[in-house]
């Protein structure tokens, strides 16, 4: 990461903190940076398609997640969501620094990543019954999953028109709804024009230029 990216970082870091302090300001603030370091330190080499640092990703997603109004642990979890699945980071080492609860959303959310999407309609429904169970242990999981999954199908026109099509897929036929169930109406409505973008995108033109 260059001194510049890192300044730039930074500074998102700083904006994100006093999103939190809005609505939020007993939270433990102390917590919520050494998390942010820790994630920016453990993804200090990755980088995204577009080239930009990955730590811009979590950082994203906290951003999401502090629109939502939730608690401390989720906004910390959302930073280190890709910590356990990325990188050389463990569910204890993160447990023994930031709690076994952040841990355990960490680990919810690492899970959901790993469900593979199918278009077989048996599958998709066990795909949607394994978040659903994620969702019955900690709702914060599913949340998080739903943030991660909105700031990736902004950043969509990185990824081949294959991905693009399979996440589309994916985000209209399980994350969309979810959303929908949970009273997550402006993010539904995000996430299926995102899709639609990539699942008919002379339809999607169409519905642009008349608006």
């Amino acid at each position: 990461m260059t001194a510049e990216e890192l300044s730039s970082v930074n500074e998102r870091y700083e904006a994100l903190e006093a999103s939190i302090r809005t609505y939020n300001p007993n939270a433990d603030f102390d917590k919520i940076r050494r998390a942010f370091a820790y994630a920016r330190d453990k993804h200090i080499h990755q980088r995204r398609k577009d080239g930009s640092p990955y730590i811009t990703h979590p950082l994203a997603v906290a951003e999401i997640v502090a629109d939502l109004g939730l608690d401390a642990d989720s906004v910390i979890a959302a930073l280190l969501h890709d910590t356990i699945e990325d990188t050389n980071a463990t569910h204890e080492e993160v447990a023994k620094q930031f709690g076994e609860t952040v841990a355990a959303l960490v680990e919810g959310v690492t899970k959901l990543s790993r469900v593979q999407y199918t278009s077989k309609e048996e599958e998709q429904m066990e795909n949607l019954r394994k978040m659903f169970m994620a969702m019955a242990q900690d709702i914060r999981v599913i949340l998080i999953k739903i943030c991660d999954r909105l700031h990736n199908m902004r950043t969509m026109e990185y990824q081949s028109p294959a991905k693009q099509r399979e996440k589309s897929l994916e985000t209209m036929e399980i994350y969309a709804p979810i959303a929908h169930r949970l009273g997550m109406q402006k993010l539904k409505w995000e996430l299926e024009d995102l899709s639609l973008r990539y699942l008919d995108p002379v339809g999607y033109k169409e519905i642009e230029d008349e608006l």
